[in-house]
């Protein structure tokens, strides 16, 4: 049963591109905030650092862990399995640190239903047009055009998931964005007022998706 210092989930998705990864990392610099790390089959990329960025296994010891139950949550994303082992998560609430998920809607639709006995605070990242999230995939790390018209089809699908998330932020400027998302932490943390506008972010998805 958890005690009232255990520490607390914070969720953030977002569709590739958005900056979801820079923004969990702004996040862990806060005192008590922790990054959950996941397993994923992907290779790493050039900047990543095996065991800190993302535990990088093969599609049996995936597998595996999988049969042992081992996960909170999984998912298939672009060809690849991603997922957070629930023992570290659960060990780090009950020593009141806060953990910070950096995951896609599956993972955070599982975790979500999972209905655990920690407060869950949720938040999902929109570009601030397609333009420009097309202009961010292109010069990431992509090898052509293709795959950034790809991840651009998958954007109209992962976008349709908002609806499911406490809070829905628009990334048009990252210091912003961090602000916005510290505040709201705050907010809920301290049963504070919070300054949201759903009107103004349900305009702003009915542009994404026109």
């Amino acid at each position: 049963m958890p005690l009232k210092n255990d520490g607390i989930m914070v969720i953030l998705s977002s569709p590739s591109g958005v900056g979801k990864t820079t923004l969990v990392k702004l996040l862990s610099k806060r005192k008590n905030f922790k990054i959950s790390v996941s397993h994923t089959t992907r290779k790493p990329r050039e900047s990543e650092v095996p065991n800190k960025d993302y535990f990088f296994v093969d599609d049996i010891e995936f597998k595996r862990l999988i049969q042992n139950e081992e996960f909170l949550e999984y998912a298939k994303v672009f060809n690849h399995l991603y997922g957070t082992t629930r023992s570290p998560i659960i060990s780090n609430l009950q020593k009141g640190k806060n953990v910070i998920f950096d995951i896609d809607w599956q993972g955070a639709d599982q975790i979500r239903n999972k209905k655990l006995d920690y407060k869950l605070i949720t938040f999902f990242l929109l570009p601030p047009s397609k333009k420009i999230l097309f202009k961010r995939l292109s010069n990431r790390d992509m090898k052509d055009k293709l795959i950034a018209e790809k991840r651009m089809k998958e954007f109209s699908r992962d976008v349709l998931h908002w609806i499911n998330y406490d809070y829905v932020i628009i990334n048009d400027n990252l210091e912003n964005c961090y602000k916005k998302i510290d505040t709201l932490i705050d907010a809920e943390l301290n049963n504070g007022p919070k300054d949201y506008d759903k009107e103004y972010i349900r305009k702003h998805i009915e542009k994404l998706t026109f």
